[in-house]
Order: structure tokens, then C-alpha cells, then sequence
């Protein structure tokens, strides 16, 4: 506990001291446990305190009592966004120092909640960084209004060390740019291809029905009655494109082919897709998983944040509000998922709900 509230003591308080009755280090403890004891809104956050603020005299001080919810509506909404992602950075850093050889998937997420009636990237849309291997979130962005993930993507890659790690994008990040700045910070590449580059996807696609793969590796799963075998070839990007081409994507030296096919009952579906990578590895299986690999940031945090969490359902949209609680999510799920028991994560937050001892084991 000493940990977690070492990161909020040491964020300067913004407030005017002499308008303050509350301490900000304890409305930032109470917001995370709440969401670690299945709360949701600052309702909860204000029960959370009344009930089970006392039995954590070592976190919590409370020298004037339990905030409102006024209160906490006013601090996360002029709360710097800033600080609570730096705590989510320093929280994932300590859980994992190094970066080298790890997947690093970065996709976007909208929040739905906070905007319902928006279309596409308009509302809250924040770009993530999620390393595949150990399931933490290490980054994110959010993405301007009348923007979209191809400004964040180059902002949220330049906070991070990617060094020796290899970054995998969805056709969004497959850009020139991006392509160069993970080059030059000595990371490595593999960009999901599609007709947006439409002379690249051709190239590529043309290439696989000209020429015989380097390597071939199939893999298969089955889960809940549906059975999947994903098949992916690779070539050589110097043997196989025009040399032009080449040379417009820094690095570019392997190209890959998945084709998956899924049946679920007796329907079945074939899809065909296609990636770049700057990696010289003749391993189709290497490959194959990568591109597996990457929809863990889809299943393992996305999926959590709608579900477990139900962030879709906050209508905290106020000020800065929805990006700071999005941040305090993150950090609650990356706390709940270290924890080594047979629960689920839903089953841990309700746990600690009840449980004042497990909630503070998983603060520990």
C-alpha cells in the first residue's frame, strides 16, 4: 500500500490549499479503490470512503472526513491529465523495466459514453500501448479533436522505449512515417496492410501469387465452439516487390500473408491479410503469433474496460473528467491482473468489495 500511495502524495497539489478540506492523494486512493471494489461513479467513490475508509488508516487520512461528489466531479475534471497517466507509466515501469523483445501493440479506443451521439473519432478516442507478454498497459494518447490515430500514434511512440521491442499496429499505423520513427528509436515493425496503401497492398498481395512462401507455419485453436486455423506465409520483401517500393518504407525487408478461417456452428468464414515487417526472420510460426499476439490489447484490455469495468456506460464528460477516470481504470485493472488467484477479474473487484483484507492484499 506504501507504493500506491507514494505515487499520489507526490503529485503537487493544483487546488488553493487555504479553499481545501480534503487531501487530492486521498481522493485519488479512494477513486482507484473504488474501481478496484466494483464501483463506478463518484457516488460510489463517496460509499467507498463512508464505508471502508477507516479500515485503511495506513492509505487514507481523511482529516475531514469523506469528500463529496461534488468534490471529486470538481478535482478529475481540472486534474491534469498528465499526472494520472504518469502513474499509470511509473506503475507498469516497476512491473516491467525492460521492453526489449517484447510485443508492443498500440490500437485505439473509443470512449462511448462520453459522446454517445458521436461518429468516428469525434468524443474521447485515446491510443494505447499494451505489451502482449505481460498484459500492461505502458502508454496512451488521446487523440485530438479533428484528428485522428495518425498524430497520436508518433506522440505515444515518442514517450516510450521501444528499443529492440517490436511495435504492431492496425492499418491506421501502417504509415511511411511511423514506419521511420520506429526504425530510428531502434524498435522494430509489423503493420497490418490494406487498401488505404493501395499501390503497397497490391504489391504485396500480387506477390504472394507469384511466388513461392519462404516459409509456411498453421496454427489452430478451439474455444467455446469456435474452431480457428490461422495459416501464414512469408516472402522476402527484396525478391518479391519493386525496389521502389521497398525503399519508400524504412527497413522494409519481410512481407507476410495470414489467411484465417473460422467456423463457428456451420458457418464458416475465410479472410485473407497482409503485413510489412523491417525483421529479416525466416520463421513463418515467429509471425504467425505476432499477428495472434496483438489482438491481446483487444481481449485483455479493451474487452476488460467495456466489460468488467463498463466504461461505455460512465457519462463523466465534464472538463477532463473521462480521460483522467479512463487513466484510473487502467491502472485498476493493471493492479487486479497481477494478482494470482483462481478469479476472475470481475470476481476480484466484487471480492474486494467485500472483502476489506483482499482488497488490501491487492493493493500490496
Amino acid at each position: 500500500m506504501t507504493e500506491i500511495r507514494q505515487y499520489f502524495s507526490d503529485i503537487a497539489d493544483f487546488r488553493e490549499s487555504h479553499k481545501c478540506r480534503h487531501l487530492l492523494s486521498d481522493i485519488l486512493i479512494i477513486g482507484l479503490c473504488t474501481y478496484l471494489s466494483n464501483g463506478q461513479d463518484y457516488e460510489d467513490m463517496v460509499i467507498f470512503g463512508q464505508t471502508k475508509g477507516r479500515q485503511l488508516a495506513g492509505l487514507l487520512e481523511l482529516p475531514n472526513g469523506v469528500p463529496s461528489h461534488d468534490t471529486f466531479n470538481r478535482v478529475f475534471q481540472i486534474l491534469d491529465c498528465e499526472v494520472l497517466k504518469g502513474c499509470l507509466v511509473k506503475h507498469g515501469e516497476g512491473l516491467l523495466e525492460v521492453l526489449a523483445e517484447k510485443q508492443i501493440c498500440v490500437d485505439g479506443k473509443k470512449l462511448r459514453g462520453c459522446n454517445p451521439q458521436s461518429r468516428g473519432n469525434r468524443g474521447l478516442y485515446i491510443v494505447n500501448a499494451w505489451v502482449s507478454e505481460n498484459r500492461l498497459c505502458i502508454g496512451q494518447q488521446k487523440v485530438c479533436d479533428k484528428s485522428n490515430e495518425i498524430d497520436a500514434i508518433p506522440k505515444l511512440l515518442a514517450e516510450i522505449d521501444i528499443t529492440d521491442a517490436v511495435v504492431t499496429m492496425d492499418a491506421m499505423g501502417c504509415q511511411k512515417e511511423i514506419a521511420r520513427q520506429v526504425t530510428e528509436r531502434q524498435g522494430h515493425y509489423l503493420l497490418a496492410v490494406k487498401e488505404n496503401h493501395k499501390e503497397l497492398f497490391e504489391e504485396v498481395s500480387c506477390a504472394f501469387k507469384a511466388s513461392r512462401p519462404i516459409t509456411v507455419s498453421e496454427e489452430w485453436e478451439y474455444d467455446h465452439g469456435r474452431f480457428e486455423t490461422r495459416r501464414c506465409s512469408i516472402l522476402s520483401a527484396a525478391s518479391a516487390i519493386d525496389e521502389q517500393v521497398i525503399a519508400e518504407w524504412a527497413g522494409l525487408r519481410t512481407i507476410v500473408r495470414l489467411e484465417a478461417t473460422r467456423t463457428l456452428a456451420d458457418k464458416q468464414t475465410t479472410e485473407t491479410r497482409y503485413y510489412i515487417s523491417d525483421e529479416s526472420e525466416c520463421n513463418a510460426l515467429y509471425f504467425n503469433r505476432l499477428v495472434r499476439g496483438h489482438w491481446a490489447i483487444e481481449n485483455h484490455l479493451h474487452w476488460h474496460l467495456d466489460v468488467t469495468f463498463g466504461e461505455d456506460a460512465c457519462r463523466a464528460r465534464a472538463g477532463n473528467a473521462p480521460e483522467n477516470l479512463a487513466t484510473l481504470r487502467k491502472l485498476a485493472l493493471q493492479i487486479l491482473a497481477q494478482h494470482n488467484d483462481r478469479l476472475s477479474l470481475k470476481k476480484r473487484r466484487v471480492k474486494a468489495a467485500y472483502d476489506i483484507n483482499y482488497l488490501k492484499s491487492l493493493l500490496n
